[in-house]
This record gives C-alpha cells, sequence and structure tokens, in this order.
C-alpha cells in the first residue's frame, strides 16, 4: 500500500483533503508494518482505492515481480521491501515508489508515500505521512472503510 500513473492526481487529492476530513478512527491495529510483516504481499493481490476513489488491483508475485491494473491500464515492475517500506517499482514508467504500510483493519491496509525510489527509502520522518491508498487482500474479507486513519 501506489503506485501508477495517477499518483501525481492521488498526491494533489491528498493534499485537498482538510485536516477534518481526515476521520480518525480508533482501532488496536495502528503501527507501521515492519520487514517481516510486509511479507504478507508476497503471492497476494490488492484490491484498493486511491484517495481521490479510483479503484486499482495489483499483485505481489513471490518471485518480486509485480502486475498492476487501473481502468485499463497494465504496468509490470518489481516490488521489494526496503527498510520497511513496501517498494512498487514500474517498467518503463516513474510513478512508482515506496510506501509505508499500515494495517487498519483484519484485512484493511493503508499505503503511505515516503520515496520514489528504493534507494531513498524508507525517505523523511518528519512530517505527517501522506496517505495515498487504501486496499485488502484478494480472497478475504474486505474490512476497509472509506477514510485514512492518520
Amino acid at each position: 500500500m501506489h503506485l501508477s500513473r495517477t499518483l501525481m492526481a492521488v498526491a494533489a487529492g491528498a493534499l485537498m483533503l482538510s485536516a477534518p476530513g481526515l476521520a480518525s478512527r480508533s482501532s488496536a491495529i495502528s503501527a507501521w508494518l515492519n520487514d517481516s510483516e510486509l511479507q504478507r504481499f508476497s503471492n497476494a493481490t490488492i484490491d484498493g482505492r486511491y484517495a481521490n476513489s479510483k479503484p486499482f488491483t495489483e499483485s505481489y508475485g513471490s518471485d518480486g515481480r509485480l502486475h498492476y491494473v487501473e481502468r485499463g491500464m497494465t504496468l509490470g515492475g518489481h516490488w521489494s521491501i526496503t527498510q520497511g517500506t513496501l517498494c512498487t517499482i514500474y517498467d518503463l514508467d516513474e510513478t512508482g515508489g515506496c510506501y509505508r504500510v499500515m494495517r487498519v483493519d483484519t484485512n484493511c491496509y493503508e499505503f503511505y508515500f515516503v520515496s520514489r525510489t528504493e534507494e531513498a527509502a524508507p525517505g523523511p520522518n518528519d512530517g505527517k505521512p501522506r496517505w495515498t491508498a487504501r486496499g485488502a487482500i484478494q480472497g478475504q474479507a474486505s474490512a476497509c472503510k472509506d477514510s485514512p486513519s492518520v
């Protein structure tokens, strides 16, 4: 939880969210996933929505390959776990990046952009994280709501 050409649009949409619009839910699950916890995405597919509500699907192969689909656009690439971030780097497209991931419910993950490249991960630790998207692993009941937790 990133992620495509719409990342710029998503970032703009996220910036348009005002502080009152960021509903905070009380949840016992609220810490960033660590490297071993991020392994749950290996060989999994996420169905998600960006901050602007645009849906996407992203599959993380156990071989490190990545397959991304968004409204008729398909991208390939690779994914990695880098210093506590989930990185999605696309072939021939520079809009991927690295994200801190938070599990906010049983099967709901939020993705917060931290850097454009694996080399720059984990990015700066100062300031409020930039919420980008929310998604759930396919094959399990989704517990995702419509507003970010942070």
